[in-house]
């Protein structure tokens, strides 16, 4: 493929009217972690916290007149949609944005802030565009291509141009984020043609990876689907003229779980202090995927950080699955005897791991089933050895770490009323957050009172919250509360707490 006709318009693109040139900043932890030199390009510090703006405005500032004059319209999940709706206010063009419903709102606040008109319309970006290029012929509008354009690659090719210029020296892979293909297309043309040697690498989420099977086919390929947690790259096909690009200059393409993804999301912060979208994080998702199974060390590896774009009530689901997608959390179901001193010898087994999560409810007289967080060491073996452990203790283990329903939904839902009478009363109770305490408490226990409901979630607090029911005939409730008492922990008694009645319990005795 000639590539000097790309490389042409990468070097008169327009961008550094709206853009920045974003820093490339050491990713230390990461670093350490896989014994290579990590950098991350930080484009979620661009003005609309994407790489977006870049080829959209690129493309905006070379319209002629009569076509700034008429107005211009674009179909995108949120970013390019920045992008256009910036470039239109710098530029004094009308711009008309058609959206995804599935949109963050975020996104949609965004680009309305910018002066845009906004449509929302379909659930994903292939919907979106179809609907906006009825609109563009309708009202004689020009249309901004999200990534398939030659201008929009371009722009987007000044950030592969950065990246050579911030670090001269031999970079053996560029792992780039791929929705449609514009940034790839773009980097690719631009550092195959300078540094030929360089790697590039694609990343896209295994439920939306049309780079992947186009060049697996040869050919471009249309999903039946595409998953909407990283809603940014969230594309059917691969573009026509980024294909072509790719083909010839794109070295691998690396697929990644949302598990993974959310693990990213937690890296980047933990190095940059910052909070990258789902899309944001493939690039690094991929390069650590890519130094586990490759192993290679003492190369300097370049992730992009595409954007910033999250909504923060995703956060919450971000941090529950890293756990599981770095592999510093297993999901256990056990079975254990129904006998005072049985819950204290499984917490016994574990030590001194920390526990993420405990859901436990009497069901009968014979035994009890614990659903488990556990946190471990996301190599060495840890995994396996304490599921041995549990086992030569007599307890029945399923590894439900792996249990996309588990994980998902069940964990959530263990619980219920119980089958029968149980002198029960609830109590919610706060510990220090650190390994061992609720094995301490639990020694104090000393099998005395049966357990018969047990919640606990670890939220990264300074204190840990059980939720605890536990059978205390009405003759011994003076002398349970003067065992709580010499505890020394903060107690609360919740057992004629309408929630507990109506969803876990309702036949205490007081």
């Amino acid at each position: 493929m000639n590539l000097q006709p790309y490389i042409e318009r990468i070097l008169r693109a327009r961008v550094y009217e709206v853009a920045v040139e974003s820093p490339l900043d050491p990713a230390p932890a990461l670093s350490e972690r896989y014994a290579n030199r990590v950098l991350i390009k930080r484009e979620d510090l661009q003005a609309v916290f994407s790489f977006k703006l870049r080829g959209a405005y690129n493309k905006m500032a070379q319209l002629d007149p009569d076509a700034r004059a008429a107005g211009v319209i674009a179909a995108s999940a949120g970013n390019h949609a920045q992008g256009v709706a910036l470039a239109a206010r710098k530029l004094g063009i009308r711009a008309r944005i058609v959206m995804p419903c599935t949109t963050p709102g975020i996104k949609i606040a965004a680009v309305r802030s910018h002066g845009a008109e906004t449509v929302l319309f379909g659930d994903a970006y292939d919907e979106a565009c179809e609907h906006a290029l009825q609109l563009a012929e309708r009202d004689r509008l020009t249309f901004v291509h999200p990534y398939d354009d030659p201008d929009v690659i371009a722009g987007q090719g000044t950030v592969g141009m950065e990246i050579l210029r911030q670090h001269p020296g031999d970079i053996h892979a560029i792992f780039v984020p791929v929705g449609g293909g514009g940034l790839i297309a773009g980097i690719a043309a631009y550092v195959k043609f300078v540094r030929p040697d360089t790697r590039i690498i694609g990343v896209e989420p295994e439920d939306a990876d049309c780079l992947h099977r186009a060049m697996k086919a040869r050919r471009r390929v249309m999903l039946k689907q595409v998953g909407l947690f990283a809603d940014g790259v969230a594309v059917r096909q691969i573009g026509k003229e980024t294909f072509h690009v790719a083909q010839h200059c794109v070295d691998d393409v690396i697929t990644v779980t949302t598990d993974e993804i959310c693990a990213a999301i937690k890296d980047i912060f933990d190095d940059t202090r910052s909070i990258a979208e789902p899309a944001g994080a493939l690039g690094i998702a991929g390069l650590k995927k890519y130094a586990e199974q490759t192993g290679f060390r003492d190369q300097t590896l370049i992730a992009i950080e595409s954007g910033a774009n999250i909504n923060f009530d995703r956060l919450r689901h971000v941090a529950e699955r890293a756990q599981v997608g770095e592999r510093r959390e297993m999901l256990l179901a056990v079975t254990i005897p129904e006998r005072p001193g049985s819950f204290l010898d499984f917490c016994s087994t574990l030590g001194r791991r920390s526990v993420t999560e405990f859901n436990y409810r009497y069901f009968d007289e014979h035994e009890a089933h614990v659903f488990a967080g556990i946190a471990i060491a996301p190599s060495g073996g840890d995994r396996e050895r304490l599921i041995d452990e549990l086992r030569a203790r007599g307890f029945a283990v399923t590894d439900m770490t792996d249990n996309e329903l588990a994980v998902e939904h069940i964990r959530y839902m263990v619980g219920g009323h119980a089958p029968r009478l149980l002198n029960e009363v609830i109590y919610r109770f706060e510990f220090p957050e650190r390994p061992g305490a609720l094995l301490n408490f639990l020694s104090l226990l000393s099998g005395r009172w049966n357990i018969s409901l047990f919640h606990y979630r670890n939220h990264g607090a300074a204190y840990g919250r059980v939720l605890m029911g536990l059978q205390v005939p009405k003759a011994e409730h003076r002398a349970f509360r003067e065992f709580l008492d010499a505890t020394g922990y903060a107690y609360a008694d919740e057992t004629v707490n309408p929630a507990y009645r109506l969803f876990a319990g309702g036949n205490a005795r007081r």
